[in-house]
């Protein structure tokens, strides 16, 4: 019993609250992902002839929704926080394109 509860305890704390930092970095993620699917192509050849492909695709259900990023990041942000973002997603500096 003496350990259960120390467990517990790191179990609890590991599902308390993000800081507003971690928050936004996380939801700008999951924002990027609303406005665009993202992924790469990778094609390569060897000496012997051989041939290979990669195809990676990443699509959010939020992209697929059709949802505005902004509104994906605000309330992503509350969410994890309680608080809104610092400032709107359009208005960041890591917004490329």
């Amino acid at each position: 019993m003496r350990l259960v509860a120390p467990a517990l305890l790191l179990l609890l704390a590991a599902c308390g609250p993000v800081t507003q930092q971690q928050a936004e970095r996380q939801c700008f993620e999951r924002a990027r992902l609303a406005q665009q699917p993202r992924g790469e192509v990778g094609v390569g050849a060897s000496s012997d002839g051989g041939a290979s492909a990669r195809l990676k695709l990443n699509v959010s259900s939020d992209f697929l929704m059709g949802r505005d990023p902004s509104a994906v990041f605000d309330s992503c942000v509350f969410q994890k926080t309680g608080q809104p973002p610092t400032q709107p997603f359009y208005s960041r500096t890591d917004l490329k394109g």
